[in-house]
């Protein structure tokens, strides 16, 4: 009797060793890919940026040059001023561009380079230096509805003629005149 199951348990035991031996190992299950990492925020679109065009006209040439050149660096420095400072309108970064032109103290030449401004679509003026460029002048800013200041034209026509787009920041003749004689 012994005989007869020695070769089942034999066989028994070879079996589960086959099964073992040839079975797949059993390998921990894979950890689990990680999670997509969420996606980043996209970058902050970059602001607008507006450029306002400044036109600057006076002589930068001829006899009167030195002035007309002191006024354009003032008005660079301005610039220079304003685009460090980082303004902004309507949420737009602002940019300011000088454009500069020469007159040439000639009223003739005012009017060439105050229409290459117009043209140029600028957003305003500085200058002219000279009343006799700048009451010219102002004829073609005013019917293209461009703002103009003048620092140092005192002819009292500039602003008598009714433009909305003249100003001035000085006394004009007949005001400093009357103080002067007063004085």
């Amino acid at each position: 009797m012994h005989s007869a199951r020695l070769p089942v348990l034999t066989l028994a035991i070879a079996a589960s060793i086959a099964v073992i031996g040839c079975g797949k190992k059993e390998e921990p299950a894979p950890a689990p890919a990680p999670a997509p990492a969420p996606a980043a925020a996209p970058a902050p679109a970059p602001k607008p940026e507006v450029t306002v065009k400044l036109g600057h006209v006076a002589p930068m040439t001829g006899p009167q040059a030195h002035l007309g050149k002191d006024n354009e660096n003032g008005a660079k420095l301005a610039v220079e001023e304003l685009n460090a400072a980082g303004l902004e309108i309507g949420g737009a970064k602002v940019k300011f561009e000088l454009l500069g032109e020469d007159d040439q103290a000639d009223p003739k030449q005012g009017t060439i380079v105050a229409q290459k401004l117009v043209d140029a679509k600028v957003n305003g003026v500085i200058g002219h230096l000279n009343s006799g460029t700048t009451i010219p002048a102002s004829k073609l800013y005013s019917d293209a509805g461009i703002p103009q200041i003048s620092g140092s034209a005192t002819n009292p026509k500039y602003t008598q003629q009714g433009f909305k787009t003249a100003f001035r920041v000085m006394a004009n003749d007949e005001q400093q005149g009357k103080i002067l004689g007063e004085f």
